[in-house]
């Protein structure tokens, strides 16, 4: 009988990505409501010192599957190891991070299981002891409620900044085991041969607390140098939108939408964006909405929690220069 929720682990450079806590959290609530534990899998190479902390956010074991091949990432290693331990094991549930690695992996590991996959979740809940999943659909417009019908385990990827950490238990601690598994190397087809790191030591968007976005309206790319002054100023990153990008304003990592990245920060603060909804699919999920705008029809209006309809010129230095009063 399949029991028992599970969770992947997402590191980079042996550092544990912020996605893993939210997951691992909730599969913590989940497994609560189940009466069940928490494992967690965490792949790499001399990864194994980072797997007890994972105990202080819930998970009750830690299998730790470390390997040079393992790192870093590549998809084909990645399934063929976690596939291999799940089939063993038989777990009921099985979480992912919707994360730009999650989201790969999460794809070729539902294929290589033959389950369903639901992707990109917000909420989760246990109804008649399953899984389900909620998600947005049709860009953000409407939501549907996910069940896994003759589908073990029931798996699905969660979008990132949406699930809440726990707070560390210093006390808790969890079962750390050295995950028994084969890596055929002929079933390894890719192999990374060089990494090119952004060396900006900005936040990625995916992960940013607050974000600062500027759009069409920003009418030049200079102008940015606004927006960045004021990120810099509260610790935000600085997005974009599709318009922006595709007039080469803003390179296409800074882009958030359905076609760029999906964010979901505690506050999102819009300058000269309209609010298309292919824009609104990627941040209608932050918590606070500021927007700036000078057409007071424009859509983002609708979706904002606080709404300024003038000139983002006149707005946003003014809005410095209050910060810098303040701080």
């Amino acid at each position: 009988m399949a029991q028992g929720v599970w969770t992947i682990a997402e590191q980079r450079d042996g550092e544990i990505r912020k996605i893993t806590y939210e997951i691992v959290s909730e599969g913590r609530r989940l497994a609560d409501a189940l009466g069940q534990e928490v494992t967690v899998i965490l792949l790499g190479s001399n990864i194994k010192e980072k797997a007890a902390e994972l105990g202080q956010y819930g998970a009750d074991k830690v299998l730790v599957a470390d390997d040079s091949r393992l790192e870093p990432y590549t998809t084909d290693a990645y399934v063929s190891v976690i596939s291999e331990l799940v089939k063993a094991n038989d777990p009921q549930i099985l979480i992912l991070g919707g994360s730009v690695q999650g989201k790969d992996l999460a794809a070729r590991l539902a294929a290589r299981l033959d389950v369903g996959m639901a992707q990109d979740c917000t909420v989760f809940a246990i109804e008649d002891g399953n899984l389900v999943a909620t998600r947005p659909i049709y860009a953000g417009k409407a939501y549907a409620k996910v069940t896994f019908e003759n589908s073990l385990p029931q798996m699905a990827a969660a979008r990132p900044k949406v699930m809440s950490i726990n707070e560390p238990d210093v006390s808790r601690s969890a079962e750390v085991i050295d995950a028994s598994f084969t890596l055929d190397d002929g079933d390894l087809k890719t192999k990374v041969v060089d990494v090119a790191k952004d060396e900006s030591g900005k936040v990625d968007l995916t992960e940013a607390d607050k974000i600062v976005s500027g759009g069409r309206g920003m009418k030049d790319p200079e102008n940015y140098k606004i927006l960045e002054e004021l990120a810099d100023l509260i610790g935000a990153s600085v997005g974009a939108s599709r318009a922006a990008v595709d007039a080469g304003w803003r390179p296409h990592s800074d882009q958030v939408g359905q076609t760029g990245k999906v964010v979901s920060p505690n506050l999102y603060v819009a300058c000269g964006i309209s609010g298309a909804i292919q824009h609104l699919a990627g941040m209608s999920t932050s918590k606070v909405i500021v927007a700036i705008n000078k057409d007071e029809d424009a859509p983002i209006f609708q979706k904002a929690d606080y709404g300024v309809v003038a000139d983002l010129f006149d707005v946003v230095p003014a809005l410095t220069e209050e910060i810098k009063k303040y701080l």
